[in-house]
């Protein structure tokens, strides 16, 4: 897999950040009198666009660029993240399925990293049942998790280590809060104290949404981000040594950080 994004993939990608964008915010930016008005129908919506931006983007990353190792090394990382993410799910936000996404990322690279994040959740939603119009917005989130993972800063040793579990603590509140929003007013109804209020200034809905979240997710976005940083700081360093081997040996390209 090059490691090179050409002009068409770079327009494909920032066509599908502008669509991601709109699809988890649309509570906070969608107007009054607009046909997604706040009805429990919005959700399904974007659940029925989204994989169609997302099949487009795979096909546009994968075209012509992802050889027979590549492709291998992209099954086997995510069937480790598909088997991971039962582990701990449903304890506490127990979650181990961040450690092989960000390590593929950071050592394959950003495309890599989508391609992983898209593989890694679809593949886990079909083992674990949890296939729903929830999970196109879970391969997105998962996605970008993976690509910016590999767009770190160029660093080694510890500082790679320290760099990583930062990375996961603040990926792992914004992939939790972004899915939540998406689904805010669909899961948690209309009229109280927390609920979306259609034609609310953004900053009022983004204070509802906030309060919610905090009240019913921080425990396990807490949950996820010591889970991984723990992990990372035990493994993380061989782990790391074990994929760029791989990497030099299979000639996989892609290293983010040489």
């Amino acid at each position: 897999m090059s490691r090179r994004v050409d002009l068409t993939s770079a327009a494909m990608l920032t066509l599908v950040a502008v669509a991601s964008l709109l699809a988890f915010t649309w509570p906070l930016i969608v107007t009054p009198t607009a046909s997604l008005d706040g009805n429990s129908q919005s959700p399904f919506v974007f659940a029925i666009i989204l994989p169609v931006v997302i099949g487009i983007m795979v096909t546009q990353l994968t075209r012509g660029t992802i050889g027979v190792k590549a492709l291998a090394m992209l099954g086997v990382l995510s069937a480790l993240g598909a088997l991971a993410r039962p582990l701990g799910a449903g304890t506490a936000g127990i979650e181990f399925v961040f450690v092989p996404l960000l390590l593929g990322g950071r050592v394959f690279g950003a495309t890599f990293g989508f391609l992983l994040g898209c593989t890694t959740m679809f593949t886990s939603a079909l083992l674990t049942g949890g296939v729903g119009p929830w999970l196109p917005f879970q391969m997105l989130a998962f996605a970008f998790t993976g690509m910016f993972a590999g767009l770190l800063p160029r660093v080694r040793g510890w500082a790679e280590i320290a760099v990583l579990c930062v990375y996961a603590f603040v990926a792992s509140f914004l992939y939790g809060m972004l899915v939540d929003l998406s689904f805010w007013p669909f899961n948690l109804g209309l009229g109280t104290q927390v609920s979306y209020v259609a034609g609310a200034p953004l900053l009022e809905n983004l204070h509802r949404f906030l309060v919610w979240s905090l009240a019913t997710s921080l425990g396990w976005n807490l949950g996820r981000a010591f889970t991984t940083i723990i992990t990372l700081v035990l493994i993380g360093d061989p782990l790391l040594r074990i994929l760029r081997r791989t990497n030099r040996v299979g000639r996989y390209e892609e290293d983010a950080s040489t």
